[in-house]
């Protein structure tokens, strides 16, 4: 049986992917408060991908990498980094006795350290040189490449909602057609003649 557990939540029209970092601005009181507990008692907490297309209620577990900036009536800019995706059962008004929501998840153990296919890495590393990008020789995982892709939001729950097994597919079909959309802008420039 897989376990509930309760997170607060941040409900927002983002889906970061697991290792991903991002930029939030921070204003509200309840999510001041957040802020603070994630920093003062180093907890995770959710952002629920708050769409009408997330029908299968997918969020991304985040944890407060830096505080940016500061500013004189408490809000501020922060860094989350994402470590995983979690399902959401439900959410909640308040979590326990503090201003911002909770919910009750389960988390869905996403591995970063699980590599993918040498013909997988072979394209991955094809679309960086075409990219002028060189990558370290670190383990390459299926969200490392979807994070490189840039994903917008609705092929980010594609993604997650692949199984397991055709996610590096669809990741291939995405990298395979961006390196398509650079080749054509690459001959686009030579039919152009500035005078």
């Amino acid at each position: 049986m897989i376990d509930l557990i309760r997170i607060p939540i941040f409900p927002l029209a983002i889906f970061p992917l697991p290792g991903e970092m991002v930029p939030l601005h921070i204003f509200e009181p309840r999510y001041r408060q957040l802020l603070e507990d994630a920093e003062k008692r180093d907890i995770a907490f959710g952002i629920f991908f708050n769409h009408t297309s997330n029908t299968k209620k997918f969020g991304s577990l985040v944890k407060l990498e830096s505080i940016i900036k500061r500013y004189p009536g408490g809000e501020a800019d922060i860094i989350v980094k994402c470590v995983d995706i979690f399902t959401m059962e439900s959410l909640q008004r308040t979590y326990k006795d503090k201003l911002y929501p909770g919910g009750d998840v389960t988390i869905c153990t996403a591995d970063l350290q699980k590599p993918v296919s040498k013909a997988m890495y072979k394209e991955f590393e094809s679309y960086l040189k075409q990219l002028q990008i060189n990558r370290t020789s670190e383990v390459i995982s299926v969200f490392h490449i979807a994070n490189e892709l840039s994903l917008d939001n609705q092929d980010r729950l594609k993604f997650i909602e692949s199984e397991t097994e055709k996610q590096e597919a669809f990741l291939l079909s995405r990298i395979r057609y961006q390196s398509r959309l650079m080749l054509e802008a690459e001959k686009s420039k030579d039919l152009f003649h500035l005078n």
